[in-house]
């Protein structure tokens, strides 16, 4: 053993699924070590003031009906902080106006073309076009979500729906991205329906239960969750601690931390991953090359987050916590939250209202490479262009995330499991994060749930 009589367990990566991870292990038989390539922990949570507002710079919610991250927060004991959002309701801002996002449909695909015509989010001739669904014959192997859906439904509901939700949670493009993946529970839903509306329609509750969230958040911004989970885990967490390579050794692993002129040798029983697809494969290029070739297969996208701030008498009133921009409309912003509509709770730091405006799709370099002045002043002018806003924000903030959101293109599910495959193959390794099986917080949390048991039943524990 590496620390006495204790096996010694290594994170590396010190966001949310890495210190998740440290966290499950807490009361385990094992000595846990995290290690943090940045100065600070977190990852993506991180949050920061703006107008006197506390603020998440990245993640700012949690989908309530997957469990595991409300239930992790409970257990840190921060669960009497959490708060549903006040609306859930959106809009799709297209052809120039704010439409409302049709409330039955599944990330954009209808159940109800009735009420998609009411919307007036698809044209007439979209709209027929959906009435008149095919069922072209079942063809093996994954195909793009704009092909499946668009061969059924049509390309409109594709432009103007489902790409903009997809775009929100992935930045990425329905041309690209694995309709297995992405829209799993459709994909098996649609398996045991004639139609794909039915099969939209299958996975839609007939009335929310009374008082169920659809997002809950923290009354401190998810950001305060990263410092807290790290204190909790009772675990040896450290940042500014780079690890450089990845070997195996007789009785397990020994990563090397640092630059190659001062390297500093940490010896393990059990490593978790819990870092982006590419690091992980240049760690793993020499023990685990099936691996490392699958990680490098998939590819990531970059964007930025605007937080502006305006006056609140200078704001018009908003129903709707937001809006998204279908890519097909041309708009540098593909995203908007109203954040103190979304979160009421934040109303009571300062007299403002606070606005989220995201940027940036898979291969749209350019935008973001405006510097912040000139980012948050575009932001500001489609905002005004789409709610009729005639204040000038009084103060914003710009967040850049450089390869921040792994893209789940047509075989993404092979990919994870070449990856998992080949890792399961070396004793005492396991792979986490969001890469895998879902970008969102609960999803991280989950994988990290997954690699920690994959090392228990290694450590015989």
């Amino acid at each position: 053993m590496t620390t006495g009589t204790l096996p010694r367990v290594v994170v590396v990566g010190g966001g949310i699924t890495g210190l998740a991870a440290a966290f499950f292990l807490r009361d385990a038989p094992v000595s846990v070590t995290v290690l943090e390539g940045s100065s600070r922990l977190g990852g993506k949570l991180s949050a920061s003031e703006v107008a006197g507002v506390p603020m998440d710079e990245g993640a700012e919610a949690l989908l309530a009906r997957r469990p595991e991250g409300i239930e992790l927060i409970t257990a840190t004991g921060l669960g009497d902080c959490l708060v549903p959002a006040g609306v859930t309701s959106s809009a799709i801002y297209t052809r120039g106006v704010l439409r409302p996002l049709p409330r039955r449909q599944f990330m954009g695909v209808p159940a109800d073309v009735d009420e998609l015509a009411a919307t007036g989010v698809v044209s007439a001739e979209g709209v027929d076009r959906a009435r008149h669904e095919r069922t072209p014959p079942a063809r093996p192997g994954d195909v793009c979500v704009a092909d499946y859906v668009g061969t059924r439904l049509g390309d409109e509901v594709v432009d103007r729906l489902v790409d903009p939700l997809l775009g929100g949670v992935y930045a990425g493009r329905s041309q690209d991205l694995s309709f297995a993946a992405t829209l799993a529970p459709l994909a098996a839903a649609a398996s045991a329906h004639p139609s794909l509306t039915g099969a939209a329609a299958s996975l839609i509750p007939a009335s929310p239960a009374p008082g169920s969230a659809v997002f809950v958040t923290l009354t401190t911004g998810l950001g305060a969750l990263p410092e807290v989970l790290a204190k909790a885990s009772d675990a040896d967490v450290r940042t500014s601690a780079m690890v450089r390579d990845l070997d195996r050794t007789q009785s397990g692993w020994r990563l090397t931390i640092g630059s190659a002129a001062d390297p500093e040798y940490l010896q393990a029983d059990a490593v978790i991953l819990a870092i982006p697809a590419a690091p992980a494969a240049r760690l793993l290029s020499r023990t685990v090359p099936a691996a490392s070739s699958a990680l490098n297969e998939i590819p990531y996208a970059s964007m930025a987050i605007i937080t502006l701030a305006f006056r609140a008498q200078d704001f018009p009133a908003q129903a709707g916590s937001g809006y998204l921009v279908p890519a097909v409309d041309g708009k540098a912003v593909k995203a908007v939250t109203f954040s103190t509509v979304k979160w009421p709770h934040l109303t009571r730091h300062a007299p403002v209202h606070i606005v989220r405006c995201s940027v940036g799709r898979i291969g749209e370099v350019a935008v973001l490479q405006r510097d912040d002045e000139d980012l948050a002043a575009l932001a500001a002018a489609e905002l005004a262009a789409a709610t009729g806003l005639a204040g000038a924000p009084i103060a914003h903030r710009v967040t850049r995330w450089g390869g921040a959101l792994p893209q789940y293109n047509v075989g993404h599910l092979d990919r994870v499991e070449r990856v998992r495959a080949a890792v399961l193959r070396q004793p005492g390794l396991a792979v986490a994060g969001a890469a895998y099986d879902g970008v969102g917080i609960p999803a991280c949390i989950a994988t990290a749930a997954s690699a920690t048991a994959q090392v228990a039943r290694h450590l015989g524990f």
